[in-house]
């Protein structure tokens, strides 16, 4: 199968590379396309060198599949070019997440929707697709009504310059406007806010995972309200997530439920001071749940800790395991 990798220079292009060779993706030919001032070098996969091609050339190279992941603005004017030349579209920006007419897939949640009219299909965003793995189960069994989500999120969901900003602050570099990712410094500090502000005073991020996680789990019914954090940690992407539901649920039953989903692991040991952090996620695809407690202000409520790789689960994994879907299916 020959695949395309758009903006395989990139810190997540770079970590899809990497997860199609380790989850032994059938990939016969690869594909690696990159801006212009990249085309002509030289990405390694498998143990073999593909020079890199423009955006043009790789429709003309007719892949199967195309994972991108290059910003919203190629993916409007270049994914439905490919998808007219016959090649499936995984797309990993904001692009095409909320138009009506394509799918936002979490394959752990919600992969059955997929069909083979679906050409672009949009990856969502990192800190929706961990929280909808751990709450899907959840939702199932017990019903949720409303979330209240707060994040904390690592500096490589900005990108290199971002994690270039923390180490050049850490290493007490005067750094000038041009080189800063943030207005302000990360290091040693803590930032509320990712994206631009709304008229309604959230962030574009904020609002990202309120309306996705509705369309990913299907359910308009369910309220989410979230206040998302930039921190000094490089990779890893952590919430405190508050859960209402419509059912009772016993405490014991529900982590059982946790332990048994797909693409979650509950990491719970208070006695010996076990929960999830960045620093366990680290390079891992699953989707890490711990610190499980009752909300004792509020009757049917749980408080959660989720962790994940923002650039795998939230990004490359995710894109992949839709990928592996559509193969496993026969759609491709």
């Amino acid at each position: 199968m020959k695949v395309a990798v758009v903006g395989a220079t990139g810190l997540v292009g770079t970590k899809i590379l990497q997860v199609l060779a380790e989850r032994h993706f059938p990939v016969t030919d690869l594909v690696p396309v990159a801006s212009m001032r990249s085309v002509g070098k030289a990405v390694s996969f498998n143990g073999k060198q593909y020079k890199i091609v423009s955006l043009e050339d790789g429709i003309a190279a007719k892949p199967t599949i195309a994972i991108f992941s290059a910003g919203g603005t190629t993916s409007l004017e270049w994914a439905p070019k490919y998808a007219a030349a016959g090649i499936r579209v995984i797309d990993n920006s904001s692009a095409w997440r909320m138009d009506p007419t394509k799918k936002l897939v979490v394959p752990e949640v919600n992969a059955s929707v997929l069909t083979a009219e679906d050409f672009i299909i949009a990856n969502p965003n990192c800190s929706t697709i961990q929280m909808v793995v751990a709450l899907q189960p959840l939702h199932q069994k017990y019903k949720i009504k409303r979330v209240v989500v707060s994040t904390y999120q690592s500096v490589t969901g900005t990108g290199k310059k971002a994690v270039d900003q923390l180490f050049n602050e850490r290493g007490g570099e005067k750094l000038s406007a041009d080189q800063m990712a943030y207005k302000y410094q990360i290091d040693l500090n803590v930032i509320p806010q990712i994206d631009v502000f709304l008229e309604n005073g959230y962030t574009k991020e904020e609002m990202k995972m309120i309306k996705e996680t509705c369309k990913i789990m299907r359910d308009d019914s369910i309220k989410v309200t979230a206040t998302t954090v930039r921190i000094p940690v490089v990779g890893g992407h952590s919430e405190s997530v508050n859960v209402e539901f419509e059912n009772e649920f016993d405490l014991k039953e529900l982590t059982a439920l946790l332990t048994q989903a797909p693409g979650v692991m509950v990491q719970q040991d208070d006695a010996a001071q076990f929960y999830p952090m960045p620093l366990w996620a680290h390079d891992k695809d699953d989707v890490f749940v711990g610190r499980l407690r009752r909300d004792e202000t509020q009757a049917k409520t749980l408080n959660m800790w989720i962790v994940s790789d923002n650039l795998r689960k939230g990004a490359a994994t995710n894109a992949v395991q839709i990928a592996e879907y559509l193969v496993s299916k026969g759609i491709v």
